[in-house]
């Protein structure tokens, strides 16, 4: 069986690798709003271009708001366990905390995981229903947010 638990004296993963390759097809597609502080707010699109019982390989590419491409698409290969370890942090830097959320595909119960480090948060909000990324993300420095992500489109 596998675990939510990657490594001593770490939190547990919203999910495990399999839950995560099974939740994922070929043409699963998110896009993700991401504003940051200083900067033009785009829009960041994730599509699953192929998958197997290793792995997957992502296409992600940038577009303004209206949609115009920002630079060339990235191609990006990874293993279940890989994504599943971008959600593993050190135990004593993380609270996890059940919340339900509105969001642009209606609203979710969640797991949300503050990961402090110093002076800055990382706050992931993971859809329980739907494993993989955070459905909405924000880092919060000295109080003030610095950046936010949220899903404004899911395909599966």
């Amino acid at each position: 069986m596998e675990s939510h638990v990657l490594e001593a004296g770490h939190a547990p993963t919203p999910f495990t690798a399999a839950e995560i390759r099974d939740a994922t097809r070929v043409g699963k597609s998110i896009t993700r709003r991401v504003e940051s502080a200083g900067a033009e707010p785009f829009l960041l699109i994730s599509t699953y271009v192929e998958c197997d019982d290793a792995g997957a390989t992502l296409e992600r590419s940038r577009r303004s708001l209206d949609g115009a491409p920002l630079g060339e698409p990235q191609v990006l290969k990874a293993t279940w366990l890989d994504l599943q370890r971008h959600a593993s942090f050190a135990a004593a830097d993380t609270t996890i905390e059940p919340e339900r959320i509105e969001t642009a595909i209606g609203p979710l119960d969640c797991l949300r995981y503050t990961v402090r480090d110093g002076g800055t948060d990382e706050i992931f909000w993971f859809a329980t229903s739907l494993p993989g990324m955070p459905i909405q993300q924000m880092t919060r420095t000295d109080g003030q947010i610095v950046e936010s992500v949220l899903v404004v489109d899911y395909t599966t």
